[in-house]
């Protein structure tokens, strides 16, 4: 009988309906180590879940992945709910995970210390807090029209301060829509803008009835909002990141109120007491002023003004004295320094330089004409030392001595190596010239 042979791609599809036919697989619980695990925005993730034994590939579609509430890292142990399949184009299986929790801490926990981590890394919780007004006027309250919260509020300030108006803002605080409604809410009381102070409040619960409270968007429009903000969710005990982020932290909606009005009893007797120290005061400024209008009023300036300018007429006729003092020295002084000048330019007549000038220049035209006598004179005996020198080296000198010199073509012969038979030669005398013939050339030995 003859075998068919299957192609690999006919193997993988007939795999693949296997897989996705089998109900066991349909909907797999898994827990192990995320592995392999890179960060992709936006996009599907693409990771391995692994234990000692064994390695799994997993694939997360980005419309689940944004639903986590914590961020997965290398090496966390999860727990995931998914189902297996098989990927075609490679030949090999994988879980497609639809759901996944930190495995052994609670997811929620796992998000809320991340995004505590996140804002504080970005200073939302160290970040300037706005101080709340003293007197406000008009309080905003962000909280359940049910709750007792409101009520506990509205007793507290009708009680403290009553003059101060409430406005309530019904919200959602809790459930999946409570988170968008607070924020909806701060929205709403910036955008009035004629609220002094904002309370955000709930009652106590678990940490699920308090996540809206903890949700990313509702500490950042805590933050971004203009009005001092009061939060008071959950018990004492109970710290959300609205609390953090706030201006101001209550423990219970109670103390909220609290720090959101004065008493309006003190502050009327503080006003009081306050009124009596300025009207205490302003008597003692005023008995003060009396005096002092009083002393000025018998003061001599009022009753005897011209004694203002005793003193200055004094000092006036002083300081005239000591001008015309010091202008009649300085007037003296100058007409002796003056009369010094005349007896120096009398003592220093322009004649008499010129008279003095006239001799010395007759005795430097006399000294100049003596000077150039003798150089003459030097040079003259000189020169004629030198005529002798050079008379006693002249050639002609030397041969009127007897001596004589030869040439040949005009070219002075200085041995007889130069010279050689039946050439013709010159010899040159004191007193003329003689043309001859070498007969014979005898070198000395």
């Amino acid at each position: 009988m003859e075998q068919q042979y299957l192609t690999v791609t006919a193997l993988t599809k007939y795999l693949k309906r296997k897989f996705d036919a089998d109900p066991y697989l349909e909907r797999v619980y898994l827990t192990g180590e995320i592995s392999n695990f890179r960060l992709r925005p936006n996009a599907h993730q693409y990771f391995s879940l692994k234990d000692d034994g064994a390695k799994i590939s997993a694939l997360m579609f980005k419309s689940a992945f944004q639903k986590l509430r914590f961020q997965p890292k290398e090496g966390m142990k999860v727990l995931v709910i998914g189902r297996i399949s098989l990927y075609e184009s490679g030949g090999s299986y994988q879980i497609y995970v639809e759901h996944m929790e930190p495995d052994g801490v609670g997811a929620l926990y796992q998000a809320l210390a991340e995004l505590r981590e996140k804002l504080g890394k970005e200073g939302l919780f160290e970040g300037p807090k706005k101080t709340l007004p003293r007197y406000p006027k008009r309080i905003a309250v962000v909280t359940s029209p049910s709750g007792a919260v409101i009520r506990d509020i509205i007793t507290t300030v009708k009680r403290r301060y009553p003059i101060a108006q409430i406005v309530l803002f019904p919200t959602l605080v809790q459930g999946d829509q409570a988170a968008a409604n607070i924020v909806e809410n701060i929205q709403r009381v910036e955008a009035l803008g004629t609220f002094d102070t904002m309370i955000i409040g709930r009652g106590g619960g678990s940490i699920e009835d308090l996540w809206p409270f903890n949700e990313e968007k509702v500490a950042r429009a805590i933050y971004q909002a203009n009005t001092p903000i009061i939060s008071s969710v959950g018990h004492e005990t109970d710290v959300t990141i609205a609390d953090m982020v706030a201006d101001v932290r209550a423990a219970t909606p109670t103390a909220a109120a609290e720090l959101a009005v004065p008493v309006l009893t003190e502050e009327l007797v503080r006003i009081n007491n306050w009124q009596t120290r300025l009207e205490q005061s302003f008597l003692y400024q005023l008995q003060q002023k009396t005096e002092r209008y009083q002393r000025l009023k018998n003061s001599y300036v009022f009753k005897q003004p011209e004694r203002l300018y005793e003193g200055q007429t004094i000092k006036l006729d002083r300081m005239t004295q000591q001008l015309v003092q010091s202008m009649e020295t300085v007037y003296h002084k100058k007409q002796r320094t003056a009369q010094e000048i005349i007896n120096q330019f009398s003592q220093y007549s322009p004649k008499g330089q010129i008279r003095e000038s006239k001799q010395q220049l007759s005795y430097l035209n006399k000294s100049l004409t003596d000077r150039m006598e003798q150089y003459m004179k030097d040079k003259q005996k000189q020169f004629t030392s030198a005529v002798q020198q050079l008379d006693l080296l002249s050639p002609l000198k030397i041969m009127g001595r007897g001596y004589s010199y030869t040439t040949k073509e005009e070219q002075v012969i200085k041995s007889v190596a130069e010279l050689k038979t039946n050439e013709e030669i010159r010899i040159h005398y004191v007193d003329g010239v003689v043309d001859a013939v070498i007969k014979q050339v005898a070198e000395e030995e």
